[in-house]
């Protein structure tokens, strides 16, 4: 029977939270997908939507205000869904082989993974990724170790994030069944709210995030106080979507557990139990 008071299983993101430090293969790939067809897109917007499906995440693109019309001014007219679906399909090989370079785990993940094996916590994975996407990423990924128990992709359901049902589907798949018992932790604030809108504690993750966005050697060449602005920010941004707890990386991630617990103990639960 499971335990109502000790945490029974881990859902992790995957760019910016397990591997590919900062989350730059998508975010490339998405500055290099706009240019092909002329029109300007920043980092800064193309890191908007990141941790929603791909597809949507491109729709959200293309309704911004600077996007869409310069696609006017392109082509004569503002974006479509067919469009939508004609920068998908090129963006999927594009994302594809952005991996190859961006696929280092975040430091601290393997002593993660291994420590949360060995203490019988389940690992679970969401991803903003589609199905071919996640397979390459977590082929990458085992060579290191990190094998999670399941795997879902946002292209597997009809709605992607911050819907549950990808949540939902890993406690099935988890065989886990008090979401109070899990943790989601994420990079975006999207991610964050899935995980609040299936009932679990949920963990930001600042400086190996999206919303740092920097490499391992960008954020290290980074003062003090660069750091400490950049760590402020993104932690704002994962708060005001409703993280429970605020973490650099994920090899802070046994401190937050430990605390979890000692709160489940005394019957408290995440935000989703207590509105």
């Amino acid at each position: 029977m499971q335990d109502k008071k000790k945490i029974s299983a881990v859902v992790f993101d995957w760019a910016g939270t397990i591997v590919d430090y900062g989350s730059c293969a998508p975010m490339g790939a998405f500055v290099r997908l706009f240019e092909k067809f002329n029109i300007p897109l920043s980092i800064e917007q193309a890191r908007g939507p990141m941790g929603a499906a791909k597809l949507d995440h491109i729709k959200a693109l293309l309704a911004l205000p600077e996007v869409s019309q310069a696609w006017e001014k392109e082509y004569g007219r503002q974006p479509n869904d067919n469009d939508a679906n004609k920068l998908y399909d090129i963006f999927i090989p594009m994302n594809l082989a952005a991996i190859d370079d961006f696929s280092d785990p975040i430091p601290g993940a393997i002593e993660l993974f291994n420590a949360l094996k060995e203490q019988g916590i389940k690992i679970g994975s969401t991803t903003g990724y589609n199905r071919e996407i996640a397979d390459k990423v977590q082929r990458l990924a085992k060579l290191y170790g990190i094998i999670p128990d399941s795997i879902i992709c946002a292209g597997d359901f009809e709605m992607g994030r911050p819907a549950p049902f990808m949540m939902y589907q890993t406690f099935n798949n988890l065989g886990v069944w008090f979401p109070w018992t899990v943790i989601k932790v994420d990079d975006t604030p999207v991610g964050i709210k899935e995980g609040i809108n299936s009932g679990t504690w949920t963990v930001g993750v600042t400086t190996s995030g999206n919303e740092v966005g920097l490499t391992k050697a960008e954020w290290d060449a980074c003062s003090e106080e660069e750091q400490m602005h950049l760590r402020q920010k993104a932690a704002e941004k994962l708060k005001a979507a409703g993280a429970d707890y605020i973490i650099d990386s994920v090899a802070d991630l046994p401190e937050v557990i430990i605390d979890i617990e000692r709160k489940l103990a005394v019957g408290e639960r995440p935000t989703y139990w207590n509105v």
